[in-house]
Order: C-alpha cells, then sequence, then structure tokens
C-alpha cells in the first residue's frame, strides 16, 4: 500500500544528496532573542507546523509588486488591469502546483479553515460526511449542519482504509457523501494514504477533500494523480504568511451553492423588481465565492511561495528534510524520558513534525524553558487536535484539555504535548540545538524558575 501522495517523487528523493541542498532563505534567519541566562542567540524557529516563516523569495517578489497594487476586477486604470492579470495568473500557477484536472476550480480563501468551512456551507442538501478523529480541527468542526460520521484513529494505514470502507458501506448509497481526510498530521507528522482512501470513497459513491495543510509545504501533490475531489491548504504554512488559503477542485457543487459570502464580485448583475426586491445572478466561476476586495497580497504570495517551491525541487526539498527528521528522532531516541507520539509507528512515512511528552515534566513547563534558555520556539499544547491528542496520550476522551497549557505547574501531570516542526529554511544547527536543549534540561533541569501565568508557564522574573 502507497502512503505517500507521491510515490515517483519520494523514490528519486531516496536517490538524492541530502547535502547538495542548503536551507532555502527566510526571513527571521539572523533574528537574535534575549536568553534568560544572559546573552542573545539566534532564534530557532521550530514551529513550522504552526506558522512558517515567509521564504526570502516570496518577500522579495511582494516587495516588487506592492508599488503597483490596485484594486482587481473591473478597474480601467492600469494598475488595477496589472493587479487583475497578476491574480488570475496566480490562480493559474496555483492550480498547475496542485496538479489539478480540466475544469477544477481554484477558490481563494483565507486560511485552511475558512475553505472547508465555504466547502461546507455547499454541500447538497441530506450530505453525510465522514470524518476520522484524528483531524485538526479545521476539518473536523466546519461539518455540524450535516449528518457527522466521526470515526476512530486508526493504528496502520491499512485500518483507515477498511475503517472507512466498513462506515461507508452502511450509508444511503443514493444520497451525497464527503469524506474529509488530512494529508499529514499536524500532531505526528505521519502521511495518510491519500490515494486509497479516495479509491475507497470513490468506491462507495462518495466525494473526498483533502486537508493539505500540512502536506503541501513538504511534499508535492497531485489533485488528479491523488483522484481527490477538492484540496485545501493555508498560505501561512506555505512560506507565504500574509492571510490567504485555497481551496481547489471539482466546480459542480461549488457552483450550485448560494455563495460563501453575498456581495460585490459575487454577483454578475443586479436589478430591482416590480414587487421592489432585488434579483440577482450570481457567478458561476470561483469569483462565485469571493466576494469582496480579495487579498491580491496574499494570493500573489501563495502563487510565488508555489513557484519557489518547485523550482527549488521538491525531491531535494523532501531528502533534506528526512535527514532532519532521523537528526531528530535518532537524538530523542537517545533520551529514555522521551516519548514521541505516533498512530502508524516508527517507520510511517512523515513530514517535519514531531510530538513528543517527557516523563516529569510538564509540557508547557518544559516548552518555556527551550525558549527562555535556548532561544528555540517550539509549540505545546492540544495543536487544536483536541481528541487524537487524548486518544495518543490515553487519557480519557473526556478529560479537559486546551490549546494551550492547563493551569499546571512545573511537573505537574499535563494532557498536553510538545511539537517540534521543521521544514524547507530550517538549518541543522537548529535542530541539533533543539536536541542538545532536550538532553540537557531532562539530565540538568532547569537552570531558571518558572511560574504559571494566564495559563502559561513563564519565566519568573520577579
Amino acid at each position: 500500500m502507497s502512503v505517500y501522495p507521491n510515490a515517483a517523487g519520494t523514490a528519486a528523493a531516496d536517490a538524492a544528496d541530502p547535502s547538495l541542498c542548503a536551507p532555502l532563505p527566510v526571513l527571521g534567519r539572523d533574528v537574535t532573542v534575549p536568553l534568560v541566562t544572559g546573552g542573545e542567540v539566534t532564534y530557532a524557529a521550530l514551529d513550522y507546523a504552526a506558522s512558517a516563516p515567509a521564504l526570502q523569495r516570496v518577500w522579495d517578489d511582494v516587495a516588487a509588486y506592492a508599488p503597483y497594487y490596485g484594486s482587481v476586477h473591473r478597474g480601467a486604470g492600469y494598475l488595477s488591469q496589472l493587479s487583475t492579470d497578476l491574480f488570475e495568473n496566480s490562480r493559474a500557477v496555483v492550480h498547475e502546483f496542485l496538479g489539478c484536472r480540466d475544469g477544477d476550480q481554484v477558490v481563494f480563501t483565507r486560511s485552511t479553515t475558512d475553505s472547508l468551512n465555504l466547502l461546507a456551507a455547499a454541500l447538497p442538501a441530506g450530505c453525510e460526511v465522514f470524518v476520522f478523529e484524528t483531524e485538526h480541527h479545521a476539518s473536523l468542526l466546519p461539518w455540524r449542519n450535516a449528518r457527522v460520521t466521526y470515526l476512530d484513529a486508526p493504528r496502520t494505514p491499512g485500518e483507515a482504509v477498511r475503517t472507512l470502507e466498513h462506515a461507508l458501506a452502511g450509508r444511503d448509497p443514493y444520497g451525497p457523501a464527503l469524506v474529509c481526510v488530512t494529508g499529514a498530521s499536524n500532531v505526528t507528522g505521519e502521511v495518510w494514504p491519500v490515494r486509497e482512501l479516495a479509491a475507497a470513497a470513490h468506491a462507495h459513491g462518495a466525494r473526498i477533500v483533502l486537508d493539505a495543510a500540512q502536506l503541501a509545504p513538504h511534499h508535492p501533490l497531485s489533485v488528479e494523480e491523488l483522484d481527490v475531489d477538492w484540496v485545501a491548504f493555508s498560505g501561512h504554512k506555505l512560506y507565504a504568511p500574509f492571510g490567504s488559503g485555497v481551496l481547489a477542485g471539482r466546480a459542480d457543487w461549488l457552483r450550485e451553492a448560494e455563495p460563501y459570502l453575498a456581495g460585490g464580485g459575487a454577483s454578475r448583475t443586479v436589478a430591482r423588481r416590480a414587487d421592489g426586491g432585488v434579483e440577482v445572478e450570481w457567478h458561476t466561476t470561483a469569483a462565485r465565492h469571493e466576494a469582496g476586495s480579495p487579498n491580491v497580497i496574499g494570493v500573489y504570495s501563495i502563487a510565488a511561495a508555489c513557484k519557489a517551491l518547485t523550482e527549488a525541487g521538491f525531491d531535494r526539498l523532501v531528502a533534506r528534510e528526512r535527514h532532519l527528521i532521523a537528526k531528530v528522532r535518532e537524538g530523542l531516541a537517545e533520551v529514555p524520558e522521551v516519548r514521541l507520539l505516533s498512530l502508524f509507528g516508527d517507520d510511517a512515512p512523515r513530514v517535519g513534525v514531531l510530538s513528543f511528552v517527557v516523563d516529569g515534566w510538564n509540557s508547557s513547563h518544559f516548552a518555556a524553558a527551550l525558549s527562555a534558555e535556548y532561544g528555540i520556539g517550539v509549540r505545546d499544547g492540544l495543536f487544536c487536535a483536541h481528541p487524537l491528542v487524548r486518544t495518543l496520550l490515553g487519557s480519557d476522551p473526556q478529560d479537559v484539555g486546551e490549546c494551550g497549557a492547563p493551569e499546571a505547574g512545573p511537573g505537574e501531570k499535563s494532557l498536553n504535548a510538545i511539537r517540534v516542526s521543521f521544514g524547507a529554511g530550517t538549518p541543522d544547527e537548529h535542530v541539533e540545538r533543539f536536541v542538545r536543549a532536550v538532553k540537557e534540561l531532562v539530565r540538568d533541569g532547569a537552570q531558571w524558575k518558572y511560574r504559571t501565568e494566564d495559563g502559561r508557564c513563564v519565566p519568573d522574573r520577579g
């Protein structure tokens, strides 16, 4: 069973030499931060899964365009026409980057969350939705107005496919249905068997949407090859943090649905009726769901990131990321107190996202010490994937937990975990410093005192 979305690409990556691919230049790579123990250090940004830094290439492209910014569509001025061309060309770039089919629409949104809520609003009447409990809240929660079946966390890729097939076999065979699945987990980094899940969905008359927020920045993907119906992702995880996202895929449900937002841009014509009301003809293109003045800078930044990643060569980027993943995993394996969280096991293919807990440590305390004493930025909490993290930690599904740290002091048990994540802009030194810091904190303890403030562990400077 193939769990990689592009087997040919990953096979080529295996043969590549990681040393040939240097980190891509990103903003903030030379930023220094103060340490509570004195002095400063270059900041190690290891929270890519939340928001990746902007690629220098993206920033440069946006800066070059910014003086020429104008309103898009319908403007007669030169800057408006230039911006319209740039906006629509960006749509074509994203279409190609995603390997979309002829006829697929690319709709620009604010984020992955916005994209999936848009699709949820476009579901046909009576649609059933099937979603694993392992999803990020962005793909777990938008379907509340539909009939939703939540599937238990599988422990192997094969079990994921079998679980979905079993659930779909019991549905109404004549009604519309949608499966929502992640491409790569934002908690474990494990890559899901997307192609096989798509085949299972289609065999039972269902459609499938892929949450590629964590997959698109790390791996090449093709909507056509994976045979998914839609894909959603965010610019801020694709090295383009300017508040834009994408929903791309089949046009029919989107074309038949009421506009996601009603307003200018979504409407083709508006006229008063004899009874005093308003008659509206809506666009049938992607514009139908892009009402209002669009985020041209955000859209262009996504296109710039797509071009930069493609030109850098995904095979080389994947190979280098595997090199970094191996460094982290091998280093943490030398610390008995550290337990990596995983659904599919050690051999599962993954992107640069790993979560773990440390015996004897509150996760918020550990993350605070990494930041304050080593200049390392990671994430602690439940990562907006509460059911999955609770399952991985073996806690009761009803236990209380929040995205941030709970009211627990250093050393107290916490439902939260620690997540380290990295990508195309991460130098070896950052992951090496992280591994060294974990070993020192476990061996020697924190050098500073910490306290809980507003639910988070912070250095005590009193």
